[in-house]
């Protein structure tokens, strides 16, 4: 039988944080790339995150039913991961003519840059895996 204090909050990594370079294009004075910092949430805060882009979508027979926006949800799930930069920083979203951090992303990265940020937003909070290879690690 296992110590299930293991398991105790105490005793649990939290908050990983991870140094990535998203894009080549913002370098220090030194002309090296800076790394952004990369933080893995909760499920309690990733509640939240689905909560907000959750809505109401009318069907038919008047019924309704509840639809995530995908695209709303990573870009959310994204935000709420970057620790560095800030970007909820009224300067840093002004420099580039938006507001709101989400606005902010797609505003300040090339398309290949965003979606690696997303990659690497998704493994750290465990969404790398797929459904076969976690069935394979249980058997194992």
């Amino acid at each position: 039988m296992s110590d299930l204090s293991v398991f105790f909050a105490q005793n649990a990594v939290t908050n990983t944080i991870e140094e990535v370079v998203i894009s080549e294009r913002f370098k220090d004075r030194d002309g090296a790339p800076v790394p952004w910092h990369l933080r893995s949430m909760t499920e309690e805060e990733n509640e939240a995150v689905r909560k907000a882009v959750t809505k109401r979508v009318k069907g038919k027979g008047g019924s309704y039913t509840t639809e995530v926006d995908q695209n709303e949800y990573i870009a959310k799930l994204a935000v709420n991961s970057v620790v560095f930069p800030d970007l909820k920083n009224a300067e840093l979203q002004q420099s580039y003519g938006v507001l709101g951090a989400e606005a902010l992303l797609r505003k300040m990265l090339l398309p290949g840059e965003y979606a690696n940020l997303l990659q690497k937003v998704q493994e750290l909070n465990g969404f790398d895996k797929d459904m076969n290879e976690l069935v394979d690690e249980v058997k194992n």
